[in-house]
């Protein structure tokens, strides 16, 4: 895609992730539109992958969702990328509907390969995949999504220490480093310090970028990320995103972190995002 595709695209994106969550008074905003470029251009630029899905994705690049309560970015990108009918983002957190609340494989919905939503386990479960990779002679990479107030299970701790230990050098992990939870900041909950130092200190290639939400810099960062992986150690990317971007009173807060916007708020959130030529669901 280009930039101007990607650009249309994550607009699209934030009306599917506003809407999705005002009709059923229930969902995550605040991370989903802090994520709208990151996951537009690891799925519209980055990764090969395939929409005939399989679970193995054989010579396929995989990507796990570890925070899935960021659901609505999630299915807003795979429906966008030909994973399944974009007509089905009106059925978000209906009874019956595949696309639940926090994703879940049950359901069969192409796209999904793990249940997410209780943090902590994404890294596990993608190093896994990763190990897989190699053990199959599969040269494609495992990306990975984390928030930063998940970096606070220990589990987490755990992973890293093992990916460095085994040498895991086919992954590359993306923390959504926007400083902030459910409960408030990060600082405030539980301060994470100086995350790259740990990182590094856990043996991983660590790279930092502020413009979490500037495409083009996100297409750098993965690019550069990627030049790095085959090399011994685990690559991470600390990507400095601001929850509910491109909706000016979602943003600088915690507040909308799991929050509907009421009518009017819908009406200005989308007013800031008139709907493109990709059209609404």
């Amino acid at each position: 895609m280009t930039l101007q595709e990607l650009q249309t695209q994550v607009q699209q994106t934030r009306r599917d992730i506003l809407r999705m969550v005002h009709a059923v008074n229930s969902g995550h905003p605040g991370g989903s539109l802090g994520c709208a470029e990151f996951l537009t251009a690891l799925y519209g630029n980055v990764m090969t992958h395939s929409t005939d899905f399989s679970m193995d994705g054989k010579n396929e690049d995989l990507f796990f969702l570890s925070n899935g309560h960021i659901s609505p970015v999630f299915y807003s990108v795979l429906a966008r990328s030909g994973y399944f009918p974009v007509e089905e983002l009106n059925t978000f957190r209906k009874l019956n509907t595949r696309l639940q609340g926090h994703p879940t494989t049950h359901e069969g919905l192409p796209g999904v390969r793990i249940a997410s939503g209780s943090l902590g386990q994404g890294l596990s479960v993608a190093i896994g995949a990763a190990l897989a990779k190699k053990l199959n002679n599969d040269d494609k990479l495992v990306y990975t999504l984390h928030g930063d107030g998940e970096l606070q299970e220990g589990q987490v701790w755990e992973a890293l220490m093992f990916a460095a230990g085994k040498n895991v050098d086919n992954i590359i992990a993306t923390v959504d480093y926007n400083g902030r939870q459910i409960d408030g900041d990060t600082d405030h909950v539980l301060p994470l310090g100086d995350l790259k130092a740990k990182f590094e200190a856990f043996g991983w290639v660590v790279l930092d970028e502020p413009k979490g939400n500037d495409l083009e810099a996100i297409l750098a960062v993965l690019a550069q990320a990627k030049s790095l992986t085959g090399q011994g150690k685990p690559v991470a990317i600390l990507l400095h995103t601001e929850m509910g971007n491109g909706v000016d009173f979602m943003m600088g807060t915690h507040a909308w972190h799991g929050k509907a916007p009421s009518d009017d708020q819908l009406a200005s959130a989308l007013e800031q995002n008139p709907v493109t030529e990709l059209g609404d669901y």
